[in-house]
């Protein structure tokens, strides 16, 4: 199936209902998707014999020991044998096929059933298999030549996997913004079909929306997320056309906890967290009811967050308490949009190089890779991204104790 925008759905037909894969996994098999979440390939390990294990169960096959660790797999392996599905009782699978799955057999000695990749050979081969989250947001086993992931738009089962911007549709919710420009950038030039650029209080910085409005494929929308009527108005014009909502709208300050006044956090909890409440309210009908139009309907919503969602930094404590409660109503938002398909992807910098952060030392993520990144997770299809060395940082020892992460904070 080509990546290019299929033609207009022919209003007098019916809308076709979304369906989704099933959706029902273990609590062990839910570590699986887990990792998928992050791109990463994960599988049960036993630490008393080192046996690998699959399908995720609580005691190894080899010796009975209930001591498994997940361990990150490189996926290489052999494709061993293969058939074509031509009928499914599912009702996903069935608008889906023929469907080609095979059995594989990995080198760390874990036998698999695995969707294939249409760009591998034919069995007995050597493939990669990986990880990726399937429709209904699920961990979904794929199994890909040895260098890895190919095109995953030219079937429509693997396209569901990714939510590659290539003829896409795309709304930026603040495109004035260095974070929003290089955003439209990106998307521009990964193929999408058309880019919104969201614009508030335009009398600012004219010089950057006229440069934003040049741009081959970018429309300038007036949007402001603090205002319910901008943003009624904008999903009434174009709510219906959104495949990618982006929102990276944010009012950031640096203001520690106890300092007198709460205009800076009423404001930063206004557009950061507020404003995600009611671009849900308005835009969340319009992309669950596209889900199913077509090869290229709605298929995800990112949220660009903050690294210390997941434990505040004192010294910016009200910005990063609007960015918590942002992190917590995105996790909302993917519940509700999990039964009909729509990714929702969050997205942790850590300080980004903006004129907000011009007195944070080094190292800052450049707006740039901040996109870059998106791009690259739409493409993967993932769930959840941190980009950059601090973000990566502070998600490393948070995992490893989210006490003493806290502590560390506190002397910063």
């Amino acid at each position: 199936m080509s990546p290019s925008r299929s033609p207009p759905k022919n209003p007098v037909l019916k809308t076709r209902e979304p369906t989704v894969p099933p959706g029902l996994r273990s609590r062990a098999a839910l570590r699986l998707t887990a990792a998928a979440c992050e791109g990463r390939l994960e599988l049960q390990r036993c630490r008393a014999c080192s046996a690998f294990q699959y399908p995720p169960r609580e005691a190894c096959t080899q010796c009975l020991s209930t001591r498994l660790e997940w361990t990150e797999c490189d996926g290489v392996g052999e494709l061993i044998s293969e058939t074509i599905l031509h009928h499914s009782n599912e009702p996903y699978f069935r608008e889906r096929v023929p469907l080609r799955v095979g059995l594989v057999r990995l080198d760390v000695g874990v036998t698999i059933v695995a969707h294939v990749d249409g760009a591998c050979a034919p069995a007995p081969a050597r493939i990669r298999l990986a990880a990726h989250l399937d429709k209904s947001g699920q961990a979904a086993l794929v199994a890909h030549p040895p260098e890895g992931p190919t095109d995953m738009t030219t079937s429509q089962t693997h396209r569901d996997m990714t939510c590659d911007p290539r003829g896409r549709k795309i709304l930026v919710t603040d495109g004035k913004s260095e974070t929003g420009e290089a955003l439209v950038k990106a998307f521009i030039a990964a193929g999408a079909d058309k880019v919104w650029a969201g614009v508030a209080e335009p009398w600012k910085d004219a010089t950057a929306i006229d440069k934003l409005a040049q741009l081959e494929g970018v429309t300038t929308v007036p949007l402001d997320v603090t205002d319910a009527r901008s943003v009624e108005a904008l999903s009434g014009l174009i709510g219906g056309k959104v495949d990618i909502l982006v929102n990276n709208a944010e009012f950031h300050r640096h203001k520690p906890v106890g300092a007198r006044g709460v205009e800076t956090a009423r404001a930063e909890m206004d557009v950061n967290y507020l404003g995600l409440l009611r671009l849900i309210e308005s835009f969340g009908p319009a992309l669950k009811f596209r889900a199913a139009d077509g090869p290229n309907g709605a298929c995800a919503w990112v949220n660009i967050l903050s690294v210390y969602a997941l434990s505040a930094l004192p010294s910016q404590a009200t910005f990063t308490a609007s960015k918590a409660a942002a992190f917590a109503a995105s996790q909302a938002l993917r519940a509700d949009m999990m039964g009909v398909g729509i990714r929702v992807m969050n997205v942790f910098p850590g300080p980004i190089d903006d004129a907000w952060n011009q007195t944070v030392p080094p190292p800052k993520l450049a707006p740039s890779a901040l996109a870059a990144a998106v791009v690259a997770s739409l493409k993967a299809g993932v769930e959840d991204v941190y980009p950059g060395d601090v973000a990566q940082d502070i998600l490393a020892r948070w995992r490893e104790s989210a006490k003493v992460l806290e502590r560390e904070l506190a002397d910063q």
